[in-house]
């Protein structure tokens, strides 16, 4: 599978997630394709944290990272493709110092950390 044919299938299950009415969504999110998308799922001792964007934003997966590491999130394996559009997918284990971690915690962290990114890409700024 080449991998403007993976990308296509991800956004779809993306969509499929975001109409799930089960899943957690703000009705003032925007749908800009360019505003990256976050989901995270809880495994059994960690998380799948999956990001996607429909433009390659340099500097994201620094600000991702970063993220990762703020919150002691151990990352066990990670793809990242920034050709054209952006896509990260992770899975990372819960910190081993005795905090509870939840995948609405993760989910938060990331999204905070893009925002602040955003904010300070803004050209207007």
């Amino acid at each position: 599978m080449d991998a403007s044919k993976y990308i296509q299938k991800l956004k779809q299950k993306v969509e499929r997630f975001n109409q799930d009415p089960t899943a957690e969504q703000s009705s003032s999110e925007p749908t800009d394709p360019t505003t990256p998308m976050v989901t995270v799922e809880t495994l059994e001792k960690g998380f799948m944290i999956n990001v996607f964007s429909g433009k390659n934003q340099p500097g994201m997966l620094v600000s991702v990272l970063e993220a990762f590491e703020d919150i002691g999130l151990n990352v066990l394996e990670a793809r990242v493709s920034c050709t054209d559009s952006f896509s990260l997918h992770a899975m990372g284990l819960e910190n081993e110092d005795g905090e509870n971690m939840d995948a609405e915690a993760v989910k938060q962290a990331v999204t905070d950390a893009i925002r602040s990114w955003g904010e300070s890409n803004d050209p207007q700024n």
